[in-house]
């Protein structure tokens, strides 16, 4: 594979040589159309050492750097600009976000902080939500909004609200950059990632492949589709489209990630292991590599080293369900039967527990020769028989889809059998979606009384209150309580920006 790289590489080579700096030029307009930045960038770059620092060209060949996130690249231009004469907003913009990527986003403030430009807002937000200032970010990105039409600022933002899951106001915005930019990028993928997270499998499907016809040398819409394959369950489906993925983007760390993903669901260990060794001491505990390489380890039969990856994980995030498990999972390999009880009790509580959690209790408690364990061999014998299965498959599968009636359905009926924190959470939701306000709270209310010190618990009483437009106060209170102690989760961060901007506006 590598000599085949190097004779194509040196066939490009031979081709360039005797092509004059229009015809690169001319080249890398196309390639940018066809977001094939990298080759675009090589070209530009050749352009330039034989024009000279034409300012035409460095600002392309700025943009395209800034497109890829590399900062230094785009400082290194933007020095060549202030070199070749240029000054202003322009080389101020190109400064800022060149700024915010090289990790300098007081810079960036500082360098765009009297333009006004759709532009300059946008780079105004992407240094506060570095500076980890959701609601200066969201009021940044409202401001450019509605300054002027901006692409890359309503892509910005349309992401924001995804995150924020306010996906009727990305929609919004999606609809406003389709008007700018009909034939762009950025807005068929932002579609598609609404369509999948409304449970519109078909509809994210249809837009992603008609983007890959479109830009046949972009990873991305593999990269979606396989995501959107494996929401639906479809394994092979989405191993497919990882691999039509690798052929174009090879290292890509998202395909990367995809590969480790999809080999720990086949249950290749080995693969995981070999794929990920080399970035053990960097990898981060909570991360998806992470955890699944500590799950390797387990796999793999080296339980110590796996507990310790999945306590550290679980110390960061102890409402991580999968952290939780593996990490009883490996406290039972190390013949720690009373830890692995401990750890697994609150997930084998729960009226939404499965064969797999309440199998690892029973084997736990039987150790322990606790007397929980006869109840726990009942409880296990129901699951396995389907009792209780076929609602918590269908609650599951209906908040997917966002069949919110069937969410209530399913868990309302849940409810009814015993109290239960997180079967009141999705309650609450459900009913919020359905407008359902009054009973959303009391469902909030209650799976916070189940477990007051809980963030996930905290953030649904604050959630349900704000969007339903009832006792805002109280819910953005409850938003920032539980944004604060749990301030690595993004979508409480963001919805709190939401609601507090949306309040104060």
């Amino acid at each position: 594979m590598r000599k085949h790289l190097l004779i194509l590489s040196a066939v490009a080579l031979l081709s360039a040589c005797g092509e004059d700096a229009d015809q690169k030029i001319a080249r890398a307009r196309q390639e940018i159309a066809e977001m094939r930045l990298g080759a675009a960038k090589v070209d530009l770059s050749a352009a330039l050492a034989e024009k000279g620092d034409d300012p035409a060209l460095l600002r392309m060949l700025a943009a395209v750097q800034l497109r890829m996130g590399d900062g230094d690249g785009a400082e290194a231009t933007a020095a060549r600009m202030e070199r070749a004469g240029m000054k202003g907003p322009e080389l101020a913009l190109a400064r800022g976000e060149a700024a915010v990527l090289r990790g300098r986003p007081e810079d960036a403030l500082a360098l765009v902080a009297q333009d006004k430009s759709p532009a300059a807002w946008r780079v105004r937000a992407a240094a506060k939500l570095a500076l980890k200032d959701q609601e200066g970010a969201l009021a940044a990105l409202r401001e450019g909004a509605a300054a002027g039409d901006d692409a890359l600022l309503l892509r910005d933002y349309a992401k924001f609200l995804i995150e924020a899951n306010d996906l009727d106001g990305a929609t919004q915005q999606v609809a406003v950059l389709d008007r700018i930019a009909p034939d762009g990028f950025d807005g068929p993928m932002l579609k598609a990632d609404i369509a999948a997270r409304r449970g519109r499998m078909a509809e994210a499907h249809g837009v992603l492949t008609k983007l890959a016809e479109r830009y046949p040398a972009v990873p991305e819409p593999w990269i979606a589709r396989a995501d959107v394959y494996d929401m639906e369950g479809k394994l092979d489906d989405a191993i497919k489209m990882s691999e039509r993925a690798a052929e174009l983007a090879p290292a890509d760390p998202r395909v990367v990630a995809l590969q480790v993903q999809f080999a720990s669901m086949k249950g290749d260990w080995e693969k995981v292991r070999s794929t990920l060794a080399s970035q053990e001491a960097t990898l981060d505990p909570l991360s998806a590599n992470g955890l699944t390489y500590a799950e390797a380890m387990l796999r793999l039969n080296h339980p110590e080293q796996a507990r310790a990856m999945f306590q550290r994980a679980l110390t960061r995030s102890p409402n991580n369900p999968y952290a939780r498990l593996m990490l009883a999972q490996s406290q039972m390999a190390t013949g720690d039967a009373a830890a692995a009880y401990a750890t697994v009790k609150p997930l084998s509580d729960s009226l939404l527990a499965g064969p797999q959690e309440l199998e690892l209790a029973e084997m736990a408690a039987k150790a322990l020769e606790s007397p929980d364990a006869p109840k726990l061999s009942a409880r296990l014998a129901a699951a396995k028989a389907g009792t209780s299965q076929g609602l918590i498959r269908q609650g599951e599968k209906a908040m997917a889809t966002q069949d919110w009636t069937g969410a209530v359905a399913a868990y309302g009926q849940l409810s009814a059998t015993g109290d239960d924190a997180e079967v009141m959470k999705r309650l609450a939701m459900a009913l919020s979606h359905l407008g359902r306000t009054d009973e959303a709270i009391k469902a909030a209310d209650r799976a916070r009384a189940i477990r007051p010190e809980d963030p996930d618990t905290t953030y649904m009483a604050g959630y349900v209150r704000a969007a339903g437009g009832k006792d805002v106060a109280t819910g953005i209170a409850l938003l920032k309580q539980a944004s604060e102690a749990a301030p690595q989760n993004v979508t409480f961060r963001r919805s709190l920006a939401r609601f507090s901007v949306a309040q104060g506006g």
